[in-house]
């Protein structure tokens, strides 16, 4: 079922989350949608959650920007979107993405989950898929 046809099919006043929490906004964790791995957490408010559904891209709010931002505008790795869930409050979002050109960290990592905490330490777990530096100023 596509997106489209999925969000046609649930009543308008179960297609938004509850934003009156948290500042406005709810947390979002962003997973592949083949994989299952967890790429990134982000936040939305109104406004990014209204340009995800109509782009059927990942569009989130920059908390240190104060600005919406759409996954991929500066390093062209963006996230189809394939899903959208709510949780059972409707205060956090599941969404399931294509990650284009496979990296959705600013680090140039597959996840941004690439550090395992081990006893009092912490393991890196992935390497680089790309040079940020030649991605972002």
């Amino acid at each position: 079922m596509s997106l489209r046809d999925m969000l046609r099919q649930m009543p308008s006043s179960e297609l938004i989350p509850n934003f009156t929490r948290a500042d406005g906004l709810v947390p979002v964790i962003t997973q592949d949608y083949s994989s299952g791995d967890v790429l990134m957490l982000g936040w939305m408010n109104p406004a990014a959650w209204n340009a995800t559904l109509e782009k059927r891209k990942a569009v989130y709010w920059s908390r240190t920007r104060q600005r919406l931002w759409e996954k991929g505008e500066l390093s062209g790795r963006s996230q189809l979107v394939k899903e959208i869930f709510l949780d059972c409050d409707s205060d956090a979002v599941l969404l399931k993405v294509e990650q284009v050109d496979n990296a959705a960290c600013h680090t140039g990592r597959r996840s941004c989950f690439y550090r395992r905490v081990a006893r009092n330490s912490l393991e890196i777990v992935s390497e680089p898929l790309f040079n940020p530096e030649d991605v972002y100023d």
